[in-house]
């Protein structure tokens, strides 16, 4: 054997025994050259490169085991991933900079809506720091699909190899799906890390607390590219941050919702095994970045049920009524203070509307489009009822769920500010909102109505 395959053979004993032999046979079937590898890396002149490959390798197989995801490899890549091209620390005169903003944003606000602040500490974060805070629901909310795109990655890596002998060789495959799929998971959410303004670019809140969050280098790299002063830019975007907040705060039933109707969809999400088995075929099962670059190539099954498809109208629905608030209440309390906000209204819909990192985050884990429908429409609609009715009772209709308008009537919303502006209609809603606070409304139905969508939705 040539000197710089002694190195792998080193290392292939030491993780099989007696079926290292075995295992170089197989590795070269899957496409691997182990002297190729030995070369590339340098094992077979720094000796010390074997043993820390070993510690590499043992670590990864213990965090895989008994694991479909390997959450702490996918911790790891979305560290590497967020810092790529540089994340300094936030240092003490940023974040009182960025602190200032966001106390001048609240009180602009204060001004537009009776909603009120989160008495929690204004964030600022280095895109580490936004990983860190963030993984957390990224595993509540894409670890299930994870896991079952792991499964099905590891069945088909199986039948791929189906001549695979020895305990210690099948292992190491068993070890591949949940290493890919951590890969995979940690990519999507580095690469938002490097684009989020803050904890609510989805329109979802991120972190669990009611807590404004704002990550300087995304915004001054956003800025970079605007005729826009990097001041305005950065009151503009805490001033949509802390409104965010202020409404997933005050709406409190909100942000469980959204997160449930997000793990609903996703409990119907199926795997296209014919189109994972072509994905892994043409990756190759020697190159781990190769396979997790293959799950982003339309592994999902596209048909959707119907509850699936109820579902997604309803996320699409909350979302562009959220976004609409947003950019109706940020505006009224940036007018006149932003001479430049039109421009910057104007460039959000877009970034909002045409996605983005956010939303190709949730399309590669879940094959979920998070885009709100009708931006423009539900942004019209809060403009118009807070014209009619004012800004006390255009808010008390995130009282609870049943109050807001569903996909049919946000297609037909003036017909919808209509009705609940008008006097009739505005004393009925007062009425309904008295029995929800005092606990005895019975909904339209005239029964509990716990239902978790907009109605009719």
């Amino acid at each position: 054997m040539a000197d710089a395959e002694e190195p792998w053979m080193r290392l292939l004993r030491e993780l099989f025994g007696d079926d290292a032999d075995e295992a170089m046979e197989q590795m070269q079937r899957m496409g691997m050259d182990p002297s190729a590898l030995a070369q590339a890396s340098g094992m077979g002149n720094t000796p010390g490169m074997v043993d820390h490959v070993l510690a590499q390798i043992r670590a990864l197989m213990s965090q895989s085991a008994g694991e479909d995801v390997n959450w702490t490899l996918a911790h790891d890549v979305a560290r590497g991933v967020a810092a790529q091209g540089g994340d300094p620390i936030v240092s003490a005169a940023q974040a009182r900079e960025y602190r200032a903003a966001i106390t001048q944003a609240e009180l602009w606000l204060d001004a537009a809506t009776d909603f009120d602040p989160s008495r929690a500490q204004p964030a600022v974060w280095s895109r580490a720091e936004w990983v860190e805070a963030t993984l957390p629901t990224w595993k509540y909310l894409a670890g299930p699909v994870a896991s079952s795109v792991s499964q099905a990655l590891g069945g088909v890596l199986r039948s791929e190899e189906s001549a695979l002998d020895g305990e210690a060789t099948r292992g190491l495959i068993d070890t591949v799906s949940p290493t890919v799929c951590g890969m995979h998971v940690g990519q999507a959410a580095g690469a938002m890390a490097r684009e989020a303004f803050g904890a609510t670019d989805l329109g979802i809140p991120l972190v669990e607390e009611p807590r404004v969050v704002v990550v300087p280098r995304a915004i001054e790299g956003f800025a970079e590219g605007l005729d826009v002063d990097v001041a305005d830019v950065r009151l503009f975007l805490a001033l949509r941050e802390a409104a965010h907040v202020r409404l997933f705060q005050s709406a409190s039933w909100l942000p469980g919702q959204l997160h449930a109707a997000i793990e609903r969809y996703a409990r119907g999400v199926t795997v296209d095994i014919e189109a994972l088995d072509n994905a892994v075929k043409d990756a190759g099962m020697g190159d781990p970045a190769a396979l997790q670059a293959a799950l982003t190539t339309g592994i999902f099954s596209s048909a959707h049920t119907v509850e699936q498809k109820t579902t997604l109208e309803s996320i699409e629905t909350w979302l562009a009524l959220i976004e609409g608030w947003v950019d109706e209440v940020t505006a009224r309390a940036a007018a006149p203070h932003l001479p430049a906000l039109g421009q910057l209204r104007e460039m959000m819909r877009r970034r909002r509307a045409a996605g983005g990192p956010a939303e190709d985050t949730f399309s590669a884990l879940l094959g979920l489009t998070l885009r709100p429908r009708r931006l423009r429409d539900a942004s019209d609609l809060w403009g118009m009822l807070t014209t009619r009715v004012g800004s006390e009772a255009r808010d008390a209709f995130w009282s609870h769920p049943d109050l807001l308008p569903d996909a049919e009537k946000l297609a037909e919303w003036r017909v919808w500010v209509e009705a609940a502006s008008s006097p009739g209609e505005a004393d009925d809603i007062d009425n309904e909102i008295a029995q929800l606070l005092s606990g005895t409304w019975q909904g339209n139905s005239g029964e509990d109505n716990e239902s978790d969508t907009p109605s009719g939705a």
